[in-house]
């Protein structure tokens, strides 16, 4: 089983930066793809990033040119690095696991709070 454990959150003033880390226990992290999603009040649970186990990267139009997602598989860590934050990025973020077949899953952290403030 994964278990993801999320941490980098905080209250930061828009135009500044966060690094939210997710590490993932057990041994099967670098067989996963690793998104990041986050969830605003009253809202939908959204992509924001996600990166393969290949390291392909796709983000939401509203976060390019702004994140970087990036994975470190010795460490069996992704982390989500996000500058000139804005108040609408403020959300909970969730980090995501998961893997497609036989051996399939899809696991989520408890999520991180990131408040950005104008």
């Amino acid at each position: 089983q994964v278990q993801l454990v999320e941490s980098g959150g905080g209250l930061v003033q828009a135009g500044g930066s966060l690094r939210l880390s997710c590490a993932a226990s057990g041994s099967v992290f670098r067989f996963s793809d690793m998104g990041w999603y986050r969830q605003a009040p009253g809202k939908q649970r959204e992509l924001v990033a996600e990166i393969s186990t290949g390291d392909r990267t796709n983000y939401a139009d509203s976060v390019k040119g702004r994140f970087a997602i990036s994975r470190d598989n010795a460490k069996s860590t992704v982390y989500l690095q996000m500058n000139s934050l804005k108040p609408e990025d403020t959300a909970v973020y969730y980090c995501n696991a998961r893997r497609t077949g036989p051996l399939s899953y899809n696991r989520w952290g408890q999520g991180t709070q990131v408040t950005v403030s104008s």
